[in-house]
């Protein structure tokens, strides 16, 4: 039984570019939550999905400034986190939980 936690600390998959080029050296990049630690990123990744983790780096990406009909806005800031797997071993990020 998998705690439930571990589905608020993963929020999604982050499917760009650069998260497909980095796939190739065993890594995903995923959105976290804003208060979720390494610690407790490995530990969901490794619960959810049933894959040895051997790093986590993490980052913040600030929200930007948009304009909408004169009026200025702001995006969120975005947590992603950059899980490195176990030689070997590898996620399906398409498939989905």
């Amino acid at each position: 039984m998998t705690d439930l936690r571990h589905y608020d600390v993963i929020v999604s998959p982050s499917i760009t570019e650069k998260s497909t080029l980095v796939s190739e050296q065993n890594q995903v990049v995923f959105n976290v939550a804003k208060d979720a630690s390494k610690p407790e990123i490995k530990a969901a990744v490794e619960a959810l999905f049933g894959v040895k983790v051997t790093g986590v780096n993490t980052l913040i990406r600030k929200g930007k400034t948009r304009r909408f009909r004169g009026f200025a806005g702001k995006k969120k800031d975005v947590k992603k986190a950059i899980v490195t797997l176990a030689e070997g071993q590898s996620i399906d990020v398409s498939t989905g939980l």
